[in-house]
């Protein structure tokens, strides 16, 4: 089942970019694997589910392992990163169409956020209740 959520492709390329791994604490459980917790975050990311409810049987990490390992690689900025290089292998496959882009404010911040015009003028009297009369 894990060939369906992280193929060997993309763990190649997220393997590369991951930061180092903190030193490990004396005592409690051994760090679990980074592959497990990649699996968890994409189950979650393309299904949508909350990371409690990421299921035993896909052989992830548990569901705070997984949340958990997310914000550090977040912190660590490691998407951004990894969306350019899936985008630069791509590319260079050709396996990207630019006639069928699209942007979104969810991939390109708007800075400035652009011009915002003048309130409409009223055109008509107000007809809503008032507590004042």
């Amino acid at each position: 089942m894990a060939q369906e959520w992280v193929t060997e492709d993309l763990w190649d390329i997220t393997r590369k970019l991951l930061p180092a791994q903190p030193p490990r604490p004396k005592g409690g459980r051994p760090r679990v694997p980074d592959r497990n917790c990649l699996m968890g975050i994409v189950f979650v990311l393309r299904t949508g589910c909350a990371w409690n409810q990421i299921p035993p049987e896909l052989g992830a990490a548990s569901g705070p392992t997984c949340w958990r390992r997310f914000k550090e690689w977040t912190d660590a900025g490691l998407w951004p990163r990894l969306w350019q290089e899936v985008l630069n292998r791509l590319g260079r496959k050709g396996g990207v169409d630019l006639k069928r882009a699209v942007i979104d404010s969810a991939t390109v911040r708007a800075v400035f956020g652009g011009h915002t015009p003048a309130p409409t003028r009223q055109i008509a009297g107000k007809t809503a209740a008032n507590a004042m009369s």
